[in-house]
């Protein structure tokens, strides 16, 4: 199918259990979820409906990604940067290799796309 479709995923009531991630010391692990879709041909694009719940941890993603919030609220701090702080309807640009740390204030969902940046 050329087109797929996810009908209101902000209200989506059951994700696929991705495990935990470990929080930063002295938090407790963040609950992470989701639903991952493949674009047929494009295999190595990783794209779908990411959430976890609230607390702290290290971004971990080596590749590029585009992501929009649909919930939550909270921020991420590029390394050696300025926070920047999100809330549901705002979206992030990440280049590759970028590290950080997210604080998650509420359960955040977003709609992501993973990919490997173009080289010059």
């Amino acid at each position: 199918m050329k087109v797929q479709k996810i009908a209101q995923p902000a209200s989506i009531k059951v994700l696929e259990s991705w495990g935990n991630v470990e929080g930063l010391p002295d938090t407790p692990a963040v609950k992470l979820s989701g639903i991952q879709k493949v674009i047929p041909g494009k295999e190595d694009i990783d794209t779908g409906i990411f959430e976890c719940s609230a607390g702290s941890y290290r971004r971990s993603v080596k590749q590029a990604e585009i992501m929009h919030f649909l919930n939550g609220k909270g921020s991420f701090t590029p390394d050696g940067e300025e926070t920047l702080e999100f809330t549901a309807g705002d979206s992030f640009f990440f280049e590759a290799n970028t590290e950080g740390t997210w604080v998650i204030e509420t359960d955040m969902r977003k709609l992501y796309v993973i990919f490997d940046a173009l080289e010059a």
